[in-house]
């Protein structure tokens, strides 16, 4: 592992935690000799995790849409700054530039982030890890709907288990480098489905 993707929100949220969570992390990064690969902006925990790891000597690759860029959020003091089109270029982008992906807190662009990297994955179109680190707890009504999926039969229990979440940094960077991606099937009925095809 030589990266790690984060997503996590353009907005600091209203508890001091989730900004020393974040600086903590980005330092973390930085002192484990991995990139940084995040959305490229200098607003809320984006800002603050990419300023943690370069203050720490990390590497740090932003990736940002021109749109954003025009909105003047861009982070001008990266090692490298990336523009690309549109959002939909952006995360492709991220994730040939990762080979993990973690979400901080945030809102509905961190998770629509987050989720397209588990559904790539889930179909087979990657098999990096995905991590939510879980700071303060923000991230338990999430877990508690992904474990709902399960048990209603929407998510296979082995996909579910490959995702890592909880909030011990030294934990998720051991799981992070000791990943084996599952190898359940997308389908809960796997001889239905071929059945019908």
């Amino acid at each position: 592992m030589k990266s790690i993707c984060v997503y996590c929100g353009s907005n600091a949220g209203n508890k001091p935690v989730y900004a020393e969570r974040a600086a903590a992390f980005g330092t973390r990064i930085a002192n484990e000799n991995l990139a940084l690969v995040y959305g490229g902006g200098n607003v809320g925990l984006m800002g603050i995790v990419a300023d943690a790891a370069l203050e720490a000597g990390g590497e740090v690759v932003g990736v940002i849409p021109n749109q954003l860029v025009e909105w003047e959020v861009a982070h001008r003091g990266l090692t490298r700054l990336e523009t690309v089109a549109n959002m939909h270029e952006r995360k492709a982008r991220m994730f040939d530039l990762s080979d993990s992906f973690v979400a901080l807190p945030g809102g509905f662009g961190t998770l629509d982030e987050m989720f397209e990297m588990l559904t790539w994955r889930q179909l087979g179109l990657g098999d990096k890890p995905c991590a939510f680190f879980d700071v303060d707890g923000f991230y338990q009504p999430l877990a508690a709907m992904m474990d709902r999926m399960v048990a209603e039969r929407f998510l296979h229990a082995d996909q579910r288990a490959d995702l890592w979440h909880g909030d011990d940094i030294d934990a998720l960077f051991s799981w992070l480098r000791a990943y084996e991606p599952a190898q359940a099937s997308k389908w809960m009925d796997e001889k239905r489905r071929k059945e019908l095809r």
